[in-house]
């Protein structure tokens, strides 16, 4: 492994009272940062201080998600609270930024992991959420106005044939970064992990509430009425059913507690799964196959960082002058790896 030497530019203490669950940059300035107090902290990285907080969640505050336009950005944070709550943060010259919330989402189960997608239809954010005990992606419109809020939009099932009461439920996602429209799901799936690579099935607003759930292509189903509702809840299953492109068992075992997190190669090539076992594994996308086991961790030790992208390590060695392609992992070893990818 040939690692680039990084350089500690700033280390921040003193701003939170609890541990840091997930963090996002915002604007290159800023970032949030949520705790497991449920307290969420806009940064300064400029200064060094603490701008804005709020303490909206009553418990653990588990994700972040970010849509920015412009100088204006929309945040989501989701907590074990069984809420979603949502924010707007307006950051212009010679002012002082803040958190202002403006809708909150109340779930039935504990949210997974939430991301926002770009609509198909005209651009506007769509948030996907999804819940523990359940193996659907639910798909919500928000607008900023208070008198939009937020809308359940349709859902997309990952078991839609499964007679399990509940087979898994999809833990960590990512948008593939060459193809918007696939997405890649690691599962809480015991005692060892799947990944699943699907087509997302992005319901389209103007549609009839009936037909919102199949996505792009509603022409090939019937509405439902008394006579054939389960011919149509059948037609839908198929459907979602082909939007599944990959089903793999991926061998990185799992437990109840296990936090799955699953990241794309640069490439949309493949994807590297966490594990507990302290090996970094490699999934092929187009097959599902296994292609890299990676063991540098301690073994037995769980993994619950992953980073997957380009890095130029030095710019003024010419050996070092194009970005090559990195691999990080962390785990419970309290050992952070930097791995480079041999060019294919």
């Amino acid at each position: 492994m040939l690692a680039p030497d990084f350089e500690l530019v700033k280390s921040y203490s003193g701003f939170q009272d609890s541990p840091s669950l997930d963090v996002i940059a915002i604007d290159s300035r800023y970032l949030l940062v949520a705790a497991m107090s449920g307290k969420l902290t806009l940064l300064d990285v400029m200064t060094g201080a603490s701008v804005d907080q709020r303490q909206d969640h009553t418990k653990y505050l588990v994700k972040l998600a970010a849509w920015t336009e412009g100088n204006s950005t929309m945040i989501a944070s989701a907590g074990w609270d069984a809420k979603i709550i949502f924010y707007r943060l307006d950051i212009a010259e010679n002012t002082t930024p803040r958190l202002l919330p403006f809708a909150d989402l109340v779930l039935p189960s504990i949210p997974e992991t939430i991301l926002f997608l770009r609509s198909p239809e005209n651009a506007n954010p769509i948030l996907l959420v999804t819940r523990r005990d359940s193996t659907f992606l639910h798909y919500y419109s928000v607008d900023t106005s208070e008198a939009a809020g937020v809308v359940l939009l349709g859902q997309q099932n990952l078991a839609p044939h499964s007679n399990a009461w509940i087979a898994f439920t999809p833990a960590d996602v990512q948008v593939c970064p060459t193809n918007p429209q696939i997405l890649a799901v690691a599962t809480s799936s015991t005692p060892h992990m799947k990944v699943l690579i699907v087509k997302l099935l992005l319901p389209l607003p103007h549609l009839p509430s009936s037909m919102r759930d199949i996505g792009p292509e509603p022409d090939i189903v019937e509405p439902s009425t008394q006579s054939s509702p389960g011919r149509a809840d059948l037609v839908v299953a198929d459907h979602e059913e082909r939007a599944i492109l990959v089903n793999a068992n991926t061998l990185a075992p799992q437990t109840a507690y296990s936090t799955p997190r699953i990241v794309w190669r640069p490439d949309g090539s493949g994807v590297y799964v966490s594990s507990d076992d302290g090996i970094v594994r490699g999934i092929e996308a187009k097959s599902g196959r296994l292609v890299v086991s990676q063991e540098g961790h301690e073994p037995g030790s769980k993994l619950r960082c992953l980073w997957a992208g380009h890095i130029t390590p030095n710019a003024n060695k010419q050996d070092f002058a194009e970005p090559r392609e990195y691999l990080i992992s962390g785990g419970f070893d309290q050992k952070l790896i930097v791995w480079q990818v041999p060019h294919a």
